[in-house]
């Protein structure tokens, strides 16, 4: 994180909606000093609603319509915890999460949208599919497509509400699964839609002109519509309205009114009849002063409006203004949103309506107009301004010591030390005779007869912002050294340094940090018994891990032998993933995957490595696939051979590695390209530059016997190794120990 002053006060935004991107901006254009933003989002991505019917046609791709809240969370120095929110303790100021240690705030601000209701509509919980939240309809549209395409015969497609939404969504829906299947829009064939709703009328919250508009459309695309019918009843191939008449219809799309997250009902917040958070002109929560809300899931006093994302939007600036004037212990400002605002509402086929005043006009220019406007907002979010922020912004009352001890007067206080040891908790051993549940000077151990003890450390500077997650990845890479000798993981020393700030703050980022550790090191069969921590410039987290071994079946770098397969775990792009991401230059999707591998065990393939007889393996980790491979040939006095086609890379590796993205130890790792043999084709691959990427908690390099190698990657995918490759074999040694290139990237 880029603050270096001491962190007083968190901001809590939970949830990635229309309103909080705009916070997150605001704040990265004017940071305040002393506060610490975080966002914790079910979804990296935040689709924007304006955009959503242009999505269904496919005038849009996924990134035109979805905002990319890892790097905007990067520009806003914010910490991105990727996380479901599904609870609140305002009194002791947490939110509670579904797969992590609860996260403490100062002031909370929510903008989690909402979900439709299907409430009291027996079946449409499971045969319909909703349109909101928006960041779930993306994946299941592309199963209505695939179903629509797989069909052979007459399909009816349904659309439950006749709002706005629901008849952009009809339009655009039947715009592109027309053209899927070669159909003209409202011609006939074997595509037919509908659109059903408890309204006499379609577009009730719009004028008549607009009415009349989108009448003549529908008609003229040979939609049949049911108006003053609710639906009761959402059955397979059918829905029952509350006339008696039954539609059939082989899938529903719903888009009735929406209804709030169910754990609200929970909080103790203020809310209204319907589950929504009940908040004033400000945008505070009635109840809980330290609390705002924004978007769909606000309820605002005095100034009621539709679940739209034009409000949403309209929201953000005044809550940025608001959430800082909280965290100044000043009373927020009210913001009252406009009463009549302009509307433009598409047809699916570039074509759409405006609206404003009891007005209407149409045509292509119109969602020519739309498309520009459209796409300007999300150039606001994917196009952001050189890292460093535009100056400091309003001050805090942040009061920072000028300078701070050295040597052990660095150590973190004892009682923050306690009170986080007595929240892990501590388990036992035989064979730990000192541990955490026994604090003494240093761990007392009993070798169990037999094994053979095998030791390695690691430690590196926080490279994300999510200290539970940095514990994880700290755990998981120190393992992968005793996982390399084919050693079972047994205890551990944690070493953890952390930026001065208020005691509350420190203690919860060492909590999280230990119980990031903690749970990798529980899965892995490991203890953690003992450690250090202490102040520093930045957050540094490092451990000494223990493993015990049969003695004969450790293995070692210098096993390889001629003829060998090169065996590859995990892919590799780890090093040059998390350089673009402090650049703001890496997805959100490509860091979720880069983590998901990093933290993927690698105890079930030292099992495979040993029922298949592995001759030797290392971990891949700072010096890149080439450097560790290299440590191999030395200790084998042999050569080898690398496929760079069939290096597996991580998802966005290669396009960062184009743009000119690297690590700042690449430098260091290309020297060693002197012993490598290259084709120039090969060499001026940016593939080939990703063979030194240093890695992370990367997979395990393994040397076995070539007519073995089959069943081993078999047995490795089976075990989970989804991405285990054959990338090379092991050659004499007649030139001395060289590595040769073959192949390019693919």
């Amino acid at each position: 994180m880029r603050h270096a002053e001491p962190v007083e006060k968190d901001l809590v935004l939970i949830g990635g909606g229309h309103s909080h991107v705009a916070v997150l901006r605001n704040f990265g254009m004017s940071p305040m000093p002393g506060v610490r933003l975080t966002l914790i989002a079910r979804d990296v991505y935040t689709p924007y609603s304006g955009m959503l019917p242009g999505l269904i046609a496919g005038h849009y791709g996924f990134d035109d319509a979805h905002i990319d809240l890892a790097p905007l969370a990067v520009f806003a120095d914010a910490r991105l915890y990727h996380d479901t929110a599904i609870g609140l303790d305002l009194e002791r100021r947490l939110v509670m999460c579904r797969d992590r240690p609860p996260v403490p705030f100062d002031v909370l601000s929510l903008d989690i949208g909402v979900s439709p209701d299907t409430a009291g509509v027996p079946g449409a919980d499971v045969h319909a599919v909703p349109v909101k939240p928006i960041d779930r309809f993306a994946a299941r549209w592309a199963e209505v497509e695939a179903r629509v395409l797989a069909s052979r015969g007459p399909f009816a497609i349904g659309v439950v509400g006749a709002g706005a939404g629901g008849v952009e969504v009809l339009l655009a829906a039947q715009w592109r699964l027309s053209a899927l299947i070669g159909e003209a829009p409202g011609r006939g064939g074997r595509l037919s839609f509908h659109l059903l709703s408890r309204t006499p009328d379609i577009l009730p919250d719009h004028n008549p002109m607009v009415r009349r508009r989108f009448r003549r459309v529908l008609k003229e695309r040979g939609v049949i519509v049911h108006l003053g019918r609710s639906v009761i009843e959402v059955a397979a191939g059918q829905v029952r309205c509350d006339d008696g008449a039954m539609v059939p219809l082989d899938e529903v799309l719903w888009t009735t009114s929406a209804a709030a997250a169910g754990w609200l009902r929970e909080t103790g917040l203020d809310l209204n009849e319907d589950g929504f958070i009940r908040v004033d002109a400000g945008l505070r929560s009635l109840s809980h002063a330290e609390v705002f809300a924004a978007g769909d899931v606000a309820a605002v006093e005095g100034h009621p409006r539709p679940k739209a994302g034009v409000f949403a939007v309209r929201q953000g600036p005044p809550l940025a203004a608001n959430l800082r004037r909280a965290l100044l212990s000043q009373p927020p400002r009210p913001f009252r949103p406009q009463r009549r605002f302009l509307s433009l509402i598409s047809t699916g086929d570039r074509y759409a309506v405006a609206s404003r005043n009891g007005l209407a006009i149409e045509g292509r220019w119109v969602w020519r107009w739309k498309d520009a406007i459209d796409r300007a907002f999300m150039r606001r979010f994917s196009e952001l301004p050189e890292m460093g922020g535009a100056g400091a912004g309003p001050g805090t009352a942040v009061s920072a010591e000028a300078m701070r001890c050295g040597g052990c007067g660095a150590k973190i206080g004892p009682a923050v030390l306690h009170r986080v040891l007595a929240r892990l908790g501590a388990s036992e051993r035989p064979e730990v005779m000192v541990g955490l549940a026994q604090p003494d000077d240093a761990a007392v151990l009993t070798v169990p007869a037999g094994k053979t003890l095998v030791q390695s450390t690691d430690f590196f500077r926080a490279f994300i912002d999510d200290p539970y997650v940095l514990g994880q990845v700290a755990a998981s890479h120190a393992l992968g050294d005793l996982h390399a000798m084919g050693a079972s993981p047994w205890t551990a020393l944690a070493s953890v340094a952390l930026p001065y700030g208020a005691e509350a703050k420190v203690e919860d980022d060492l909590f999280q940090i230990l119980s990031g550790v903690v749970h990798i090191l529980t899965r892995d069969g490991a203890l953690l018994v003992g450690g250090h921590s202490a102040e520093g410039a930045e957050t540094t987290v490092g451990l000494t891990v223990n493993g015990l071994g049969e003695p004969d079946l450790l293995l070692r770098k210098g096993g390889l032998l001629a003829g060998d397969a090169l065996i590859l775990t995990k892919p590799i792009g780890t090093g040059v993933l998390f350089a673009g991401h402090m650049r703001g230059k890496t997805r959100g999707r490509w860091i979720d995957a880069a983590l998901r591998s990093m933290l993927a065990s690698q105890s079930a393939a030292v099992a495979v490595m040993r029922a298949h007889g592995a001759h030797a393996c290392t971990d891949v980790s700072g010096f890149g696939l080439v450097g560790h491979l290299l440590e191999m040939l030395r200790a084998s006095s042999l050569s080898a051979e690398i496929n760079l086609g069939a290096v597996p890379l991580l998802d966005g590796a290669l396009d960062l590695a184009r743009d000119g993205i690297e690590s700042t130890l690449l430098a260091a790792n290309l020297i060693q390209g002197r012993d490598v043999i290259a084709t120039k084709s090969v060499s001026s691959d940016a593939g080939y530059r990703l063979l030194f990427d240093p890695q992370t908690s990367g997979g395990l390099l393994v040397g076995i016997p070539h007519d073995r190698a089959p069943a081993f990657v078999e047995s490795l995918r089976q075990a989970g190794y989804e991405r285990t490759a054959v990338v090379g074999r092991v050659l004499p040694a007649e030139a001395g120990v060289r590595v040769i290139l073959g192949g390019e990237t693919r």
